[in-house]
């Protein structure tokens, strides 16, 4: 066999091979064997039909038809190491020549992994909001923590702002109840926001007994985005009342003795909160000035795969699972169709570039993951899906996903590499030491890692593969 390699853009080769007839001796072998037990001959066992009878009865043509589609894989597979090409989803192959006993021809179009020169990205700078907790800070946590700890008694009287009322609800659309319309005893405090557009107005003033009806658009169920009629009934009314911020109030809330020791314990955990996000945000600005640094060629096919993945993803999982469609969410999002398809164009170029700059980097850095990190990184992906780790683990080993994990771990390790790199100053101007943040942010990253391009070019991979 010989191949030549004709490169059409920098993500884009054909490959032309040329295939000596004798290589498809295999190929015709297992062709007459399949065709012998597929077909019935007068004269001849099942499985026993000479090849010149089956050429003579079914012709050559079927015979090297069944052979080439057969070997065809094999060859281009072969084409694709010795040119050590990294091609990136499924060829399209063409025949250009077919010769019975002479030759077989063809070329193959594929999209590949481009080349890419990573330049020295130790001088990368970047400024990340300072770690400031302010007295208005704490007093909000404890403040979300005493409501937390509210509670209600029943008053006789009609139903105010901040109360919590128990409720029956009826939902009708065009005169009809829903079957999924009605709901009895709901707990709802007003002025939260938590259930439907107009029922605050609808229920303030409402004594126990008293019921009111007004419309809606429904957010969910049966009728999500309809307008309905929503008759609501009010069987108890009941005053929230906050505890006393006290020491009292501390030892019921938590395991300290005071309220001081509570606010300062509010105060330590407000602080790693915003050292975990600092570390988050210079991770993600890092990133940013790298993919600067880097020309990265996008795939025309791969990043159409990635948006329309994206999409798919957005529409028929997360909307779905809310209950909404996508021009509703756009609705409450506020934006344009043109906004939305522009948005989710530079979201996926930027997670194809991040994946290719990325794998660059462990391939430069000569990283490698450990068990001890994949364990780690399956056990947080495993949480994220609402899956046991046991059961995360079975499906990615039947799905043949493990590389994949591999490679999420490997891109977190390699982002975290240059943010150690990186200079990173607060906007106080102060050096930021990320040194304590170094395995959350490694591990975000391996996270984001698998939020990016993952979704289209592994596939494209596994589809190469396949």
């Amino acid at each position: 066999m010989k191949s030549a390699v004709e490169t059409l853009n920098p993500t884009r080769v054909r490959l032309t091979v040329e295939v000596p007839f004798e290589e498809l001796k295999d190929s015709l072998d297992a062709a007459y064997k399949k065709i012998n037990q597929q077909v019935t001959v007068k004269g001849f066992r099942k499985g026993k039909i000479p090849a010149r009878v089956i050429d003579q009865r079914f012709g050559r043509g079927a015979v090297l038809e069944e052979a080439v589609n057969d070997a065809l894989p094999k060859f281009y597979t072969d084409a694709v190491n010795e040119a050590e090409l990294n091609p990136l989803g499924q060829p399209e192959v063409d025949i250009t020549e077919l010769k019975d006993g002479e030759t077989l021809n063809f070329t193959a179009e594929v999209d590949i992994r481009p080349t890419l020169e990573i330049p020295d990205y130790s001088g990368i700078e970047v400024e990340v909001d300072a770690v400031e907790v302010t007295d208005e800070d704490v007093e909000k946590s404890v403040e979300q923590l005493r409501e937390r700890f509210a509670s209600t008694s029943p008053v006789e009287r009609a139903a105010e702002d901040g109360d919590v009322v128990t409720i029956d609800l009826e939902a009708k659309v065009e005169g009809e109840v829903l079957e999924d319309g009605i709901a009895n005893g709901v707990s709802y405090t007003i002025g939260s926001g938590e259930l439907l557009d107009g029922i605050d107005d609808a229920v303030k003033g409402l004594e126990a007994g008293g019921e009111a009806t007004f419309t809606s658009e429904l957010k969910g169920g049966s009728a999500a985005g309809k307008e309905a009629e929503v008759t609501v009934k009010v069987t108890q009314v009941a005053k929230r009342e906050l505890p006393e911020l006290d020491d009292d109030f501390a030892q019921l809330a938590s395991e300290f003795d005071t309220l001081e020791e509570l606010k300062a314990d509010s105060r330590k955990r407000l602080a790693n909160m915003k050292q975990y996000d600092q570390a988050t945000q210079a991770q993600e600005r890092v990133l940013d000035k790298l993919l600067e640094l880097v020309e990265v060629p996008v795939p025309e096919k791969l990043l159409e795969d990635e948006i329309n993945t994206r999409k798919h993803n957005l529409e028929h999982h997360q909307l779905g699972q809310m209950g909404l469609t996508l021009d509703k969410y756009l609705e409450i999002q506020g934006k344009t169709a043109e906004e939305f398809e522009t948005e989710t164009r530079e979201a996926a170029i930027k997670g194809i570039k991040t994946q290719f700059v990325l794998d660059e980097l462990v391939k430069q850095e000569k990283l490698n993951v450990n068990q001890d990190e994949l364990t780690e990184h399956l056990m947080r992906r495993a949480a994220s899906s609402g899956m046991s780790p046991d059961q995360f683990a079975q499906a990615v080993v039947e799905q043949g996903q493990v590389p994949l994990l591999v490679g999420e771990v490997a891109r977190g390790k390699a982002l975290a590499a240059v943010v150690e790199k990186a200079t990173v100053k607060d906007t106080n101007g102060e050096i930021v030491d990320l040194d304590d943040e170094e395995e959350e942010t490694e591990a975000e990253a391996a996270d984001a890692s698998a939020e990016g391009a993952e979704t289209s070019e592994d596939k494209g991979e596994e589809k190469a593969e396949g």
